[in-house]
């Protein structure tokens, strides 16, 4: 069995007080025994309007949380990141980035995954509506990182609303799908936990969905509500409060493989072949 820390965070625009913030965390994490910690999308700063600037800074940030994955000796899933460039290398021209989730080590960097459903949603709350591909360049690549407790699916906030990408990661191996997080206070409300448990539902995956909650700025507005699932689809444990803080979660393979034993979804599924 190994434990899995799931975190909840109010990120501002102040990059080093969120880093406190995410160390303090990281070492709470690691004093339960935990083994990875997944921390919410925009986790480093919130940044909204300043994307390419914050992106300029990505692989400064990146080392930095190499070296207290290192420093711990937990696995991250870090959350997501602006970057300026794309998997390959290619810079992207047009002033738009890419949002970026990382799977660290405590040796170095295993794999990122870049954003592919992107937000361009009208919500109804103080902000109206949102438009994340004028931002945002999206990804087009499916992305799965191997770890000694198994394989994580790598997803991103809106990604949870598309079943085809958790059965897809399913289909190439995942135990864990990974959703960092930050859910408008109006689509969370109504959709955050009964998405995370679809997903399990679906892939028969333990979701592990980390989020942003409260205010960052005076017009937008987080959910909250941190949330881990086990692979039958049921919450094993959701935060009800607000402020930073984290859950941590028990993950075990065998339990796993008898859910997906019992009832085999994967074999038994007709219309649609992943």
């Amino acid at each position: 069995m190994t434990l899995l820390s799931v975190v909840q965070m109010n990120s501002q625009n102040d990059i080093e007080a969120n880093f406190s913030v995410i160390e303090s965390l990281m070492m709470e994490s690691k004093a339960q025994g935990a083994s990875l910690i997944v921390f919410p999308e925009n986790f480093v700063c919130f940044a909204a309007g300043k994307q390419r600037e914050t992106a300029e800074r990505f692989d400064e940030f990146q080392t930095r949380l190499q070296n207290l994955a290192h420093q711990y000796q937990l696995w991250i899933v870090a959350g997501t990141l602006p970057c300026p460039y794309r998997p390959d290398g290619s810079v992207i021209q047009d002033g738009r980035v890419r949002t970026v989730s990382l799977c660290i080590s405590p040796e170095k960097t295993e794999a990122r995954y870049d954003k592919i459903h992107l937000f361009d949603v009208q919500v109804g709350d103080a902000v109206g509506g949102y438009q994340e591909s004028k931002f945002f360049e999206p990804g087009d690549e499916i992305v799965l990182a191997k770890t000694p407790f198994g394989n994580i699916g790598l997803m991103v906030c809106y990604d949870l609303r598309f079943p085809e990408l958790s059965l897809s990661l399913r289909n190439r191996g995942a135990n864990i799908l990974t959703a960092p997080a930050a859910f408008t206070y109006t689509t969370g409300e109504m959709h955050w936990q009964l998405l995370l448990q679809a997903r399990a539902m679906d892939s028969q995956c333990q979701v592990l969905g980390a989020a942003q909650q409260g205010w960052h700025g005076e017009k937008r507005q987080t959910w909250g509500h941190t949330a881990a699932t086990n692979s039958r689809g049921q919450i094993l444990e959701i935060v009800n409060q607000e402020g930073a803080q984290f859950i941590t979660v028990p993950f075990d393979l065998e339990e796993q493989l008898k859910v997906r034993e019992s009832m085999s979804l994967m074999q038994h599924r007709r219309l649609v072949q992943f």
